[in-house]
């Protein structure tokens, strides 16, 4: 009931309507009832002195039981002479709350005793009970399809905020109603599309900064080129060639970050890639690498999955430097699903940099030196292959060091060549 406001709504309308119900019964039956005891009580009161004239003294049984079966009455008796007791079903003599406005004493001695058989006054009460639950049951039903008609729309609203969050603006939200509902499912349309906007003019912009970065880029290296040989100018190639990735890596960012990426797959050999990045870029580097030897192939963009790959294994280098042990790789394929694990004995993340470690342009320390890496974009671009690809990405504490879990569906084919 916490999570449901249709419940509360409900359990709310039920306890409004027993308050209501209440008070007004309580209210009622106080201003009746003080009215009506002062006016009938002497009407009972002398009506009971007729009853028992009419028995007689000392009393008749006959002409009492007579009288029990004319009216809804039980009569006792009970005195020197006559002892006698109507034989109803449920009498009600009102034995444990005796008065005296029932009781009446002849003059020979005799008690008798007026009480209601109050058998049927019970049943009718018990069925209006009954039918007062059905009618309250049948209400809270109606009110329970009001509500879930009037709060369906939020199901709807969810699941679009949900898209919205995802980057999914295909999809606005269907809702064809005038009430508050529609009126926020419209605003939640148009911040999506307002947001929409403003990442397709923040992807446009970036695009168009990175091509057009490329010509002057492609110059100076060929002028630095020209420059003589020395720290100068292996610093000044080593800026250029850290310029190019970067604008490579926003480009293909941006490829990724589309919703249907067009991926080119071909047959690929997981531990061949990764004894071909230990024998390239990562040669010399210390390495631990458990692949089983039968790893079957899988249909995978080759390309990206071995950038994929090498930020990965290149992050846990750089954060391993002076770490005891060396990084650990290991791979295991499981359901149809690839599990790769990377582990490095370094410093670490603390929590709440954790869920942050593959967005975009974000790094842990605000200090962007080379030596710590660089503008925070390789992360973000291994989440987005491991997305393209339907698989998932994420980061856990090691203590020591960062755990890297990366999972990929990975539909076993014959094993392909290295190549």
């Amino acid at each position: 009931m916490r999570h449901s406001l249709g419940l509360r709504l409900i359990v709310l309308f039920l306890a409004l309507a027993l308050a209501i119900s209440c008070t007004f019964m309580f209210g009622m039956q106080r201003a009746f009832s003080t009215g009506w005891r002062d006016v009938i009580k002497p009407l009972v009161a002398d009506y009971v002195d007729r009853l028992a004239d009419d028995l007689g003294s000392p009393p008749d049984i006959a002409r009492a039981q007579a009288l029990t079966e004319k009216l809804p009455l039980s009569v006792e008796i009970d005195g020197p002479v006559v002892h006698w007791r109507s034989p109803t079903t449920r009498p009600q003599f009102m034995d444990e709350h005796p008065h005296e406005l029932l009781v009446r004493t002849t003059a020979d001695g005799h008690r008798i005793r007026f009480g209601l058989d109050s058998q049927a006054w019970m049943q009718r009460p018990r069925m209006i009970g009954w039918m007062t639950l059905t009618v309250l049951l049948m209400l809270t039903a109606v009110a329970w399809k009001l509500a879930h008609h009037l709060f369906g729309p939020l199901k709807a609203i969810g699941a679009g905020v949900e898209r919205f969050g995802r980057g999914d603006f295909s999809q606005p939200i269907q809702l064809h109603r005038h009430d508050e509902l529609g009126q926020l499912a419209e605003q939640v349309n148009t911040m999506a599309a307002d947001l929409s906007g403003m990442l397709d003019a923040k992807r446009a912009l970036l695009l168009a900064i990175s091509h057009e970065l490329r010509s002057p880029l492609t110059r100076a290296r060929l002028n630095a080129e020209l420059v003589p040989e020395g720290p100068e100018r292996d610093a000044l190639l080593r800026d250029l060639a850290e310029m190019r990735d970067l604008i490579t890596s926003l480009i293909e960012s941006e490829r990724l970050a589309q919703p249907h990426v067009a991926l080119q797959r071909e047959p690929t050999d997981f531990s061949a890639l990764v004894a071909n990045l230990q024998a390239g870029p990562f040669i010399g580097k210390p390495l631990m690498v458990d692949i089983p030897a039968d790893l079957p192939g899988a249909e995978v963009d080759r390309t990206r999955l071995t950038l994929l790959m090498r930020n990965l294994i290149d992050n846990a280098l750089r954060h391993a430097v002076d770490a005891p042990q060396p990084p650990e790789l290991q791979a295991r394929l499981a359901d149809g699903v690839l599990t790769v694990t990377l582990r490095d004995h370094g410093p670490g993340a603390p929590p709440e940099v954790l869920a942050r470690l593959a967005e975009p342009f974000y790094r842990a320390d605000a200090a962007r030196q080379r030596a710590t890496g660089g503008v925070g974009l390789g992360l973000y671009l291994c989440r987005l292959i491991a997305q393209a690809h339907g698989g998932s990405l994420r980061f856990e504490a090691a203590d020591p060091g960062l755990r890297v879990v990366l999972n990929l569906p990975w539909s076993g084919t014959a094993r392909p060549s290295p190549g």
